[in-house]
């Protein structure tokens, strides 16, 4: 399966506003990292890595850490903070240990039409990776701002976290687009049926 086909089969989406976050919406509608292929593509996708970055080493064995770093993060975002919850504890300490390790490491080279690019130092491993995201959450943790603005999309039995950094905080759908147009066109729906009855 070519890379633009993964993208485009399991339409990958980077607009919660944090990296951790579109970890998180890799599960719905369904299950989107099920194997290394849409892996790749969502790591090539966020950012994590330059374009053109070679990930041949991923596999199914980095499937599992990046569905554990995912489950953990859903379960410390979409909780309360609690040092009396041992689920929480459990995640948080996860994240931690995770975040640990180096995340990979950038440089600038120049490219052929002579600006400077980001590029990795070489491969990355899974590890590293996984350091990264866990970075991310952990910094959106211990930003007292930035954790207010978590919000739940508010769509039809969508599970997606998303930042509200909207004008005046009342942003209500992960995508306006998405869950915002099936509000939209099922509010529609509701008004015809009624002035049909």
């Amino acid at each position: 399966m070519a890379l633009g086909t993964a993208t485009a089969s399991y339409e990958l989406r980077f607009d919660s506003g944090r990296l951790c976050l579109d970890l998180l919406a890799t599960t719905h509608p369904e299950e989107r990292l099920d194997s290394a292929e849409p892996l790749r593509a969502w790591i090539n996708g966020s950012g994590l890595v330059p374009p053109g970055t070679p990930l041949a080493a991923a596999d199914s064995s980095w499937l599992v850490g990046f569905r554990e770093l995912r489950a953990h993060i859903g379960q410390l975002v979409r909780g309360e903070p609690s040092r009396d919850s041992r689920p929480f504890d459990i995640a948080l300490t996860r994240v931690n240990e995770l975040a640990r390790a180096a995340p990979p490491v950038p440089r600038a080279v120049w490219d052929a039409g002579g600006s400077l690019v980001r590029a990795l130092d070489g491969p990355p491993s899974c590890a590293a990776l996984l350091a990264a995201i866990a970075r991310d959450a952990v910094e959106l943790l211990t930003d007292p701002v930035a954790r207010a603005s978590i919000r739940q999309c508010e769509g039809d039995n969508c599970p997606i976290v998303y930042l509200d950094t909207s004008r005046g905080r009342r942003r209500r759908w992960c995508s306006s687009e998405v869950c915002g147009n099936r509000e939209r066109v099922a509010r529609h729906r509701r008004r015809a049926a009624l002035a049909r009855a």
